[in-house]
């Protein structure tokens, strides 16, 4: 009985991932690069590719990394890399010897601040680090690792509620359905961002965060609409509320992974981003039936030529500056990806407002989004993938996946149809508008080693 006692403590006190002891686990932690052995080199180069594969970048950027580590060691890597794990092998040709590791994080997340870090220590490494012990340059990494989150919840929920609000006018809402979308997010966002901090799965997170968001929004519209007399178009807004919740990063990384053949991260990540936003729509829905929500079209607001372009570019900055922040980026960053998603968009909604379809809209929304991530790169050096996907998520169809999973929900099959297909196709044009600009702009990147 005691044993089985004893059993029963120590199981609730286990988790699935444990820490890694990095600083335990070289041989000779006290010898340089160049006198490691085979297996402490693959040490570094595997804590390089896990920092990597938790800030939420592609495959090819983490793989990249690795390769770079490796050549600095003398060493070269092969990398399979998934959404949360990586699978490598180190070969040193001297030797004739390998190594083989596998490698897990909890969870996938996206870290833009960190990444920035990331790349800024592996692009010095070769020259920084050649002297340094292997205890040095494990200690060097795991305190880029450990880097503190640069916002707090109730900034983050900040971010999210002016992000949402942005998102609200430019799907057409009123400045009621924005201030009401800004608290839902807000309020969303918030319980999200103190969930997760508790270590909370991911998914449940989401859902909490999501009814909260709407129940906040319908609240607001009950109390209200006997003193404003709110039209109906005022209820859509619901839906800019939970838009916090888009995947971006894992369904833009996914399509450049595909585009590379990195068949593995890139199906991971996707089938991650499906299952968010399904998990987000069916929950709003839920909370819809409940409450009495249903998507209608925004009443229309009637504005003229100049002053809507001026209000889409005031709104459009505000909205990826907010969704940057939401990926914990630097100020400067989310400015800078904010000038970019601005002027993409803007593109996009006039190409739209001439008469063209919406799919070729966004591809070259995305591409210009693009190319001017690249003028960004080499002015300021942050990571492009910081700047093109928040500059990226406003042009995501996040009300078209909503309706497509709100008549499917309600067995409405025609109108769900047309509007995941919408959605498909639209979702598809976003990573191939980058694909574009990256293989215009990244030698290395439309390469096919």
């Amino acid at each position: 009985m005691e044993n089985r006692t004893q059993i029963e403590r120590t199981d609730s006190k286990m988790c699935h991932h444990t820490p890694i002891p990095w600083d335990k686990m070289c041989q000779n932690p006290n010898c340089t690069i160049k006198q490691a052995d085979l297996k402490d080199k693959a040490l570094i180069v595997g804590q390089i590719g896990m920092g990597m594969l938790s800030c939420g970048t592609g495959a090819w950027r983490i793989r990249e990394a690795m390769n770079i580590i490796s050549a600095a060691l003398g060493i070269s890597c092969d990398a399979d890399i998934g959404l949360v794990n990586i699978n490598y092998t180190c070969f040193d040709a001297n030797s004739g010897e390998s190594h083989s590791t596998s490698l897990t994080i909890p969870t996938s997340g996206v870290n833009t601040a960190k990444l920035s870090l990331l790349e800024e220590y592996i692009a010095n490494f070769e020259f920084s680090s050649v002297n340094k012990t292997l205890h040095q340059i494990s200690s060097e990494i795991e305190n880029i690792e450990k880097t503190p989150i640069l916002y707090r919840p109730w900034q983050i929920g900040l971010a999210a509620g002016f992000a949402c609000a942005s998102f609200v006018f430019l799907l057409g809402g009123h400045p009621i359905a924005m201030l009401f979308a800004f608290l839902g997010a807000g309020a969303g966002s918030f319980t999200r961002a103190k969930l997760l901090a508790k270590k909370l799965m991911p998914l449940v997170a989401i859902a909490i965060s999501v009814t909260v968001a709407c129940t906040i929004y319908r609240i607001c519209v009950m109390i209200s609409m006997p003193l404003l007399h709110l039209s109906a178009g005022h209820i859509t807004g619901y839906i800019g509320a939970m838009l916090f919740v888009i995947p971006g990063f894992p369904l833009i990384t996914s399509g450049l992974d595909l585009a590379k053949q990195d068949m593995r991260s890139g199906i991971e990540r996707f089938f991650h981003a499906l299952i968010v936003i399904i998990v987000a729509t069916i929950i709003g829905w839920m909370v819809a039936s409940v409450l009495h929500l249903a998507p209608r079209d925004f009443t229309p607001m009637h504005l003229n030529t100049w002053l809507l372009l001026a209000l889409r570019l005031f709104f459009g900055f505000f909205g990826v500056f907010g969704f940057s922040i939401m990926f914990n980026s630097t100020v400067k960053m989310a400015a800078s990806a904010g000038i970019i998603g601005t002027l993409a968009n803007a593109l996009r909604l006039a190409l739209i407002g001439q008469g063209m379809f919406p799919a070729p809209a966004t591809f070259i929304g995305a591409m210009t989004a693009g190319l001017l991530a690249v003028l960004f790169f080499k002015q300021t050096g942050f990571p492009r993938i910081s700047l093109t996907v928040p500059s990226l998520v406003i042009m995501v169809p996040g009300l078209d996946m909503y309706k497509a999973f709100y008549y499917l929900g309600n067995v409405a099959v025609a109108p769900a149809a047309l509007w995941i297909s919408k959605a498909i196709i639209l979702a598809i044009s976003l990573p191939l508008g980058l694909t574009v600009a990256r293989v215009l702009t990244d030698p290395r990147w439309r390469s096919r080693n």
